[in-house]
């Protein structure tokens, strides 16, 4: 706003300066002139190129105005209160109203119109009318209290900006405080969480077995080695989470989505006795995946085939993926007893059954679609997994 006022007086004192050149007497009159057309001139150009850098300058000096208003009264005599320099004088208040508040305006408003008083009165010929003598004084004391008025509301407008801002700024946080909550709820949920659950029946089945009034040597050997291996296989689950979640701010170290997929469906099938197999498809080769979107691709498959497991009673898993078009499919399918008809995530949520609901959530959070259902298999569930190829190269959240 400052900026604009210097703007505004530059062009009425570019347009004044050839009529006050000319009405002034010839001499030490002409030099004064000259010199208060530089010193005018080349100051409110250096104000209004730098008010950044100068501005805080005039703020602390106040007299630094009212020199520069004496500066535009001898310009205003020699060129006459009817030229265009005569609404240079009207910046003057504007100005200290927006720099100085309304005890500023006053001060310099004052001034001005008493000077333009002044310099009415000294005329060879004043105009008759009071009317005329006083427009401009009143002009500069309205000008005065428009600027006072507009820097109480732009202050205010920017103490309101601020607040929003820090409201947002709070509310951000806060959003991405819950976002890692429910991402890092996912994860305990769909890893260790889950083993941990397998090593605590295994352990009660241990229990059982070793209290039984005939206790079998072979069958505790078979469930001790069982809970063993839950135990490192949750040990094992803690330090992958921990690695894989330093790993994901590094987008340098990308991930072999198909490799990774064949090595964990071994890994279930082993683990598990169910039959699962796993079969690369499509026509061309999987691009590196960033590890932040790897981990929730290959996450979102452990956790299917661990509820096919659990939940369906299937003879067989089969999995799947590769690149169709300008996608990459992933499918896992297993022959079980499927859902229950009319299932919605909404009631999944509601029973406390958040292995599904994650994985939506993990399918979104990639922006990738997810499909649960039949598809086109006669019976069972097959989760369909669809990437945009696109998403491989830009950064996701």
């Amino acid at each position: 706003m400052c900026r604009q006022v210097f703007g505004f007086r530059l062009a009425m004192i570019a347009l004044a300066t050839p009529t006050a050149l000319v009405n002034a007497n010839d001499g030490l009159p002409t030099r004064l002139v000259g010199a208060a057309v530089v010193i005018t001139f080349m100051t409110s150009y250096v104000l209004f190129r730098d008010w950044e850098r100068f501005g805080p300058l005039l703020l602390r000096h106040p007299s630094l105005l009212a020199v520069d208003t004496l500066f535009g009264a001898l310009l205003l005599i020699a060129a006459g209160p009817g030229s265009t320099l005569a609404y240079v004088s009207v910046c003057t208040p504007l100005l200290a109203g927006l720099v100085y508040s309304w005890r500023g305006a006053a001060v310099f408003a004052s001034l001005q119109a008493l000077l333009l008083l002044l310099i009415h009165a000294a005329q060879e010929n004043p105009a008759p009318g009071i009317t005329e003598s006083a427009l401009l004084p009143g002009l500069c004391v309205i000008a005065g209290a428009v600027g006072s008025s507009l820097r109480n509301l732009m202050l205010r407008f920017g103490a309101a900006t601020q607040a929003l801002t820090t409201v947002q700024a709070r509310l951000a946080v806060t959003e991405a405080v819950s976002a890692e909550r429910a991402r890092l709820a996912r994860e305990m949920h769909d890893s260790v969480a889950k083993t941990l659950h397998g090593v605590a029946l295994a352990a009660d089945g241990l229990t059982t077995s070793a209290n039984a009034d005939r206790m079998d040597p072979a069958l505790v050997r078979h469930q001790a080695a069982l809970v063993a291996r839950s135990a490192r296989r949750a040990a094992a689950e803690s330090r992958e989470l921990l690695a894989d979640l330093r790993r994901e701010a590094d987008p340098e170290q990308a991930t072999d989505v198909l490799v990774e997929l064949a090595a964990r469906t071994r890994d279930f099938s082993a683990r598990s006795g169910l039959p699962a197999v796993y079969r690369p498809t499509g026509a061309h080769a999987v691009p590196p995946v960033p590890p932040a979107v790897a981990r929730q691709l290959l996450t979102i498959a452990s956790e299917a085939m661990e509820n096919a497991h659990r939940h369906a009673r299937p003879t067989r898993v089969d999995v799947s993926a590769g690149v169709h078009g300008d996608l990459l499919r992933i499918s896992v399918y297993d022959d079980g007893r499927g859902l229950p008809p009319g299932t919605t995530l909404e009631q999944l949520r509601r029973a406390g059954h958040f292995g599904l609901v994650g994985m939506v959530e993990r399918a979104a959070s990639v922006g990738a679609r997810i499909r649960i259902g039949r598809g086109g298999h006669p019976q069972g569930t097959e989760v369909r997994l669809e990437l945009p190829l696109a998403a491989l190269t830009t950064p996701v959240a």
